[in-house]
C-alpha cells in the first residue's frame, strides 16, 4: 500500500547517485533502440502517435527496471539483462499441458520458443485470454494448452514455428537475456525491445507460475 512513507522511500532511491545513473544510461539506450524502428513507419498518424507515446513508456521502463526487483545483473549501459546461458530449450507438451489446463491465468508474463531459420530464441510475452482450451498471448498469437501455436490469417506474418512453454526460473531467466541457439550451439544473445525489458520487471521472481499482484 502506498503512502507517506513509500513517497519518503522513492525519494531517498532517486537521491543514490548510482541509481540515477543507472535511469539515464536506460533511457538513452531506449531511446537510440527504438528511433530507427520509427523512422521505418510508414503510416504519418501511427508515427505520430507512437512518437507521443515514446517517452512515456521509455520512463516506464528504465524507472521499473531500476526500482524493480528482477534478480539478474543489469547492464544499464547496453539495456540488458545478463546471465549464464545454459542449454537449448526444448517443449515438453505433456508438462505444458497439465499447466496450461490448471494453472496458468490471464495477466500471467510466459516464455515463447520460437525457431526461425534454425535459429531458436525465447521471448517474453502475456497471456490475454482463455477460450475453449486455447491461449491468446499478445505478441505470438494462438496456442492450445499443449502450447503448439495456431496460427490465423491475423498471425501469418509470424514464425511457423513457436511454442508456449511452462514457465521456470530457467526459462525466464533465459528469455530476459535474450538468449538464442543454433542447432544447441550457443548464440550471442539478442536485443531485447522495450516491451521485453518491462515484461521482465513484472514476473513475479518468487514464483514465476503465479501473476504478479502489483501492490
Amino acid at each position: 500500500m502506498n503512502g507517506p512513507g513509500h513517497t519518503k522511500q522513492q525519494s531517498t532511491i532517486w537521491q543514490d547517485e548510482a541509481t540515477r545513473l543507472a535511469y539515464a544510461e536506460l533511457a538513452n539506450v531506449f531511446y537510440a533502440r527504438e528511433i530507427p524502428g520509427l523512422s521505418a513507419e510508414p503510416d504519418p498518424a501511427r508515427l505520430q502517435r507512437r512518437l507521443n507515446s515514446l517517452p512515456y513508456y521509455v520512463e516506464r521502463a528504465a524507472t521499473h527496471i531500476v526500482l524493480g526487483e528482477v534478480p539478474l545483473e543489469l547492464d544499464s549501459h547496453n539495456g540488458c539483462w545478463l546471465a549464464k546461458q545454459g542449454k537449448c530449450p526444448q517443449w515438453q507438451a505433456e508438462q505444458t499441458q497439465a499447466y496450461y489446463a490448471n494453472q496458468a491465468t490471464v495477466g500471467l508474463v510466459v516464455p515463447v520458443l520460437v525457431v526461425d531459420g534454425g535459429i531458436t530464441s525465447l521471448y517474453l510475452d502475456t497471456l490475454d485470454q482463455s477460450r475453449d482450451g486455447f491461449w491468446h498471448c499478445n505478441q505470438f498469437g494462438w496456442f492450445d494448452n499443449s502450447g503448439k501455436a495456431h496460427g490465423d490469417d491475423e498471425y501469418a506474418q509470424l514464425p511457423a514455428t513457436r511454442y508456449l512453454l511452462k514457465p521456470s526460473k530457467a526459462l525466464m531467466t533465459a528469455a530476459c537475456c535474450g538468449h538464442r541457439w543454433q542447432y544447441h550451439k550457443m548464440l550471442p544473445p539478442r536485443t531485447l525491445g522495450l516491451r521485453e525489458m518491462l515484461l521482465a520487471s513484472s514476473i513475479n521472481w518468487p514464483n514465476v507460475r503465479k501473476k504478479q499482484q502489483r501492490k
